[in-house]
């Protein structure tokens, strides 16, 4: 090859690149653009379904933690039905509840994939008596109602002959490249299979405190879910590689720091099915934790956990249905709204309209007549109950002609306008919402 053809290659190579290169990196414009179904939706079910339903046990973490030999908790593959799954019967439920998206659990930390993959047999189509993918019928029964696709999966896989951990006490080897480059080819492998096949909206990813992002190849994996779905959001746990933040079953107490976050908990106190777990949050009691959820501008991801026949339990159905019915009737206070008030302006959680003009004002109280709004400087041009429109009465204390303070504003909320969960007040301003001392 001589110079000129060897130097044109090198710029072409150089060129190619760059605009590789350039392809991946995101304005906060287009990242903004990307994420905005996900700040809009507010509410996502979280589903834990794997053999470790039929046990009703901790998920991947009993045999772990060596409460229950491995052999023992592989048992329940056997136990693995999946016979009354009716994955429309869950959209619908889904749909119903108010979510706007679903995460399934596609494959735990106990390695136990519920599709058919082609790398390695374990499972549950060539290891339980399911026999089929569980994974294709759930998303597109979620698209069919609009519901964004959400999928699991664990990047550590303690079922793995060459992933190097076991249990807390037996591990499999410390250092051995052939061993883990083996694993990481494993793992690579069923993330793209995963993300050409389903072609998920969200993947949610669990287990990365085990290694570095270096390890995991973080970077290789956000790309290959980037080659495959440019519009893909992903959850903080891939070693700084992902969207939004995922505090785990702990409300945190003021707004966290990264502009995009979920809450995820469970309904219970299990994240999968266990029969004796019937700790139950009360509907009252979730509804509460959502609006403290929205206030910061966060979403829920609330957890439930099917039986091993694929039947979700009736009392998680039942919460399910009950927290539809609230967030059936207060959506405009829910969806596509953003943060609310600072504290110290109003005694509750609070959103604001997109455009800022209207603020809703929840109630997780009885009133007992009034309720007390502080610091705001705008006219109030009207002041309604969500979701049956009823007028509600307001007054303008302490701001005579001569102040600039904003003055304190009492809202009549009579008894007979409550709702049974938590009533929901919006106050229209006569423009965008400004704040006083």
């Amino acid at each position: 090859m001589n110079i000129r053809k060897r130097f044109i290659l090198t710029i072409f190579s150089i060129c190619v690149t760059m605009l590789s290169f350039s392809q991946n990196i995101e304005t906060p414009e287009q990242k903004s653009e990307r994420m905005q179904w996900f700040k809009d939706a507010r509410l996502g079910i979280f589903i834990h379904w794997g053999i470790y339903a039929v046990n009703g046990i901790d998920e991947s973490w009993s045999f772990f933690n060596e409460y229950t030999p491995y052999d023992e908790y592989m048992k329940q593959l056997q136990g693995f039905t999946a016979k009354n799954y009716k994955p429309d019967n869950w959209a619908d439920l889904i749909k119903e509840s108010g979510a706007r998206y679903a995460v399934l659990t596609t494959k735990h930390h106990d390695g136990v994939a519920l599709w058919d993959t082609k790398y390695g047999d374990l499972n549950v189509v060539e290891k339980t008596p399911a026999g089929r993918d569980l994974v294709g019928p759930f998303c597109k029964a979620l698209r069919k109602n609009k519901i964004k696709v959400g999928l699991y999966y664990s990047l550590l896989d303690w079922s793995h002959p060459d992933y190097p951990n076991f249990t807390r006490t037996n591990k499999r080897y410390k250092e051995d490249s052939l061993r883990w480059a083996s694993f990481t080819k494993f793992n690579l492998g069923q993330i793209e299979e995963f993300s050409n096949k389903y072609n998920p909206d969200l993947v949610w990813f669990d287990g990365d405190w085990e290694q570095s992002a270096e390890k995991w190849k973080a970077s290789e994996i956000r790309e290959i879910l980037f080659d495959a779905n440019d519009e893909v959001i992903i959850n903080s746990r891939l070693q700084g590689y992902g969207d939004y933040a995922t505090p785990e079953q702990g409300l945190p107490l003021t707004k966290p720091k990264e502009k995009y976050w979920e809450l995820c908990m469970t309904i219970n106190d299990s994240w999968g099915y266990q029969n004796n777990d019937n700790d139950y949050k009360s509907t009252d009691q979730i509804i509460k934790i959502f609006a403290e959820c929205l206030l910061m501008g966060g979403n829920l991801l609330l957890d439930i956990g099917p039986k091993p026949d694929g039947s979700i339990p009736e009392k998680q159905v039942k919460v399910l249905k009950e927290l539809g019915r609230w967030t059936g009737k207060h959506q405009k206070a829910i969806y596509g709204t953003h943060a609310g008030l600072p504290p110290g302006y109003f005694y509750g959680p609070s959103t604001l309209s997109n455009d800022s003009t209207i603020l809703y004002l929840f109630l997780p109280y009885k009133p007992h007549g009034q309720v007390m709004l502080k610091g705001i400087k705008n006219k109030i041009n009207r002041v309604w109950v969500v979701g049956n429109g009823t007028k509600l009465e307001h007054k303008v204390y302490l701001k005579p002609y001569w102040s600039n303070k904003p003055g304190l504003i009492f809202i009549d909320v009579p008894d007979l306008v409550l709702d049974k969960n938590m009533t929901v007040i919006a106050v229209l301003l006569d423009k965008k919402l400004e704040l006083g001392e």
